[in-house]
């Protein structure tokens, strides 16, 4: 699963991929920098913390650094087909001054709205051309045209009602306009931990997307600092934890990510799985073995044994559960898988 960082060039795309991943990826290439980044979850630090295990495993995703593209246009044809790549797209947009320029995120959103749609009616049009030519399959040209007239009144084609035939119909294209979208304002030092301004959110949520604010100077200064130092680097900022922390997690649900936990002595781990995935997904995810001899999952809530703190007093306590293979995982279940194979 990987996650597009993407925008135009100077919006700080790759200092915010770099504080990240730790990397020192180069600012101006064309190449895409890959990084994997661990989740950061107190549920899995509170287990760790209980059972003391000899590891401690949090779920990963993978950004990548995607190179905007060349002039005022970011999303140029060789970025196009980077991005068509990734499963969901964070959007940078510049809330600092650059160049002499003053910045004008809201103008950004727009214009990058403006091509991920127009790229999408491309794509469109040319496979409507060819259907009403064959007439080979006309369920598929009715939707193209509901999608065509989407993206004609600058509808972005996750806003429109689709069904899980439909999504599974289209999802060979790739559409750009259909992926899920953070965007992320990249302000100066001075404005970290201001509140996204309201035209902005208001502009993001009006298309379906999520907007959050982070200093990326900040962010790649926190990340070189030992644990002790971040502490008292962020209590001077006023805030508890790293923006970074939350634009991971909210790049986590994007992605409709939750996580369930296996515990015990040798290790503590979060497993990401979609959301909706029944047990039996579950156990596979864990190994195939388990999948292939499943018998059941015994589960407890995250916060039962956070309470209870021992799978005998969760379990003396009867919230201890046994589930079959359909049950549907929810986030935060703690799952010991039955298997005979």
């Amino acid at each position: 699963m990987k996650i597009g960082i993407v925008g135009f060039a100077g919006s700080g795309k790759t200092t915010l991929f770099n504080a990240l991943t730790g990397q020192t990826a180069g600012f101006g290439g064309q190449k895409v920098n890959l990084g994997a980044i661990k989740v950061p979850d107190d549920r899995v630090d509170r287990l760790s913390e209980i059972d003391t295990p000899q590891k401690t495993t949090y779920a990963e995703i993978t950004f990548a650094d995607v190179p905007g593209g060349r002039g005022d246009s970011s999303l140029d044809p060789q970025t196009l087909g980077r991005i068509r790549e990734m499963d969901a797209l964070a959007m940078v947009a510049r809330g600092f001054a650059y160049g002499g320029g003053d910045p004008n995120p809201i103008a950004e959103l727009s214009a990058f709205e403006s091509e991920l749609l127009l790229a999408d009616m491309q794509v469109i049009e040319k496979r409507i051309e060819r259907l009403a030519k064959d007439h080979s399959d006309p369920r598929q040209l009715k939707l193209l045209h509901r999608c065509l007239d989407a993206v004609t009144d600058e509808k972005p084609l996750s806003r429109i009602a689709l069904s899980k035939e439909e999504k599974s119909a289209l999802s060979g294209f790739a559409f750009l306009s259909l992926k899920p979208v953070l965007v992320v304002l990249n302000v100066s030092e001075d404005q970290a931990g201001a509140p996204v301004p309201e035209q902005l959110g208001s502009a993001a949520r009006h298309q379906g997307w999520e907007v959050m604010a982070l200093s990326g100077p900040i962010e790649a200064e926190i990340a070189t600092l030992s644990p002790s130092d971040q502490g008292e680097f962020l209590a001077d900022l006023g805030v508890t934890a790293p923006a970074s922390n939350r634009f991971i997690r909210s790049a986590f649900s994007l992605l409709d990510l939750i996580s369930f936990f296996t515990r015990g002595s040798d290790e503590c781990r979060a497993w990401p799985i979609r959301k909706g995935s029944t047990a039996l997904d579950a156990a596979g995810a864990v190994h195939s073995d388990i999948a292939r001899g499943f018998i059941r999952a015994e589960v407890t809530r995250f916060e039962d044994f956070s309470r209870l703190k021992s799978e005998s007093a969760c379990r003396d306590a009867g919230v201890r559960r046994i589930e079959g293979r359909d049950y549907i995982v929810q986030d935060g279940d703690i799952c010991h898988f039955r298997f005979n194979v």
